[in-house]
């Protein structure tokens, strides 16, 4: 399943009912029900969740509780507003970047700023996401696909023009916000390529002294 990272509709969190583990939701939606049935993959604030049930208004979807663990899903509650996107089509137009769904980790905000045209979110997180994260390359943050504008060892800018932000929930973030972050899946599967995991070596216990032993 792909995804673009260009926001398509804003929902809003109906319900959410939290197990031991896992987690159902019910988001209220429009435009990505049009042509929805039950088993399609919508992207929520960048993570793939699939469509358990459907309701004239909205739909379900349960939450594993590797992504409440990996995500900033389990911050939700009643009245929280979501990025929503539909999985790409094969003929439809290909806006943003490659986008799996699968998200690498949560960042938090730690500055916003405006300028002329467009405003400036300064994000932090972990060096493991950092590693992936390059000048003039693309990230998405909430399910947004966004151009990084610059880094540093610890965090990242991104600046969003004021489309982008009326459409999403960006408007809303403020500083200390948590969002999720998945970073450019080319650059991990490159890496993956150039340096696979080696076998771990068996140790050999054959010695000279085990073979006197036994008779050689």
């Amino acid at each position: 399943m792909m995804f673009t990272g260009i926001v398509e509709e804003v929902g809003k969190v109906e319900q959410i009912r939290h197990g031991q583990y896992s987690a159902v939701l019910i988001i209220r939606a429009e435009k990505v029900l049009r042509d929805a049935k039950v088993g399609d993959s919508i992207a929520v604030n960048g993570i793939c969740l699939t469509i358990t049930e459907l309701f004239f208004n909205g739909f379900s979807a349960d939450i594993m509780h590797e992504t409440l663990n990996r995500s900033s899903m389990a911050n939700l509650k009643h009245g929280s507003r979501v990025n929503l996107e539909r999985a790409m089509l094969a003929n439809r137009r290909f806006g943003g970047h490659i986008v799996t769904g699968h998200v690498d980790g949560v960042g938090k905000i730690i500055r916003i700023q405006r300028d002329d045209t467009a405003i400036w979110y300064t994000i932090q997180t972990k060096p493991q996401i950092m590693r992936y994260v390059i000048e003039k390359g693309s990230v998405t943050v909430d399910g947004i696909s966004l151009t990084v504008a610059s880094i540093t060892q610890t965090d990242f800018s991104v600046s969003a023009i004021p489309h982008t932000i009326n459409q999403t929930i960006l408007k809303e973030r403020r500083e200390g916000d948590v969002v999720n972050l998945e970073t450019d899946i080319i650059g991990k599967y490159v890496e993956k390529l150039l340096y696979p995991v080696r076998q771990p070596q068996v140790k050999n216990t054959i010695t000279k002294e085990f073979l006197s032993q036994h008779g050689f």
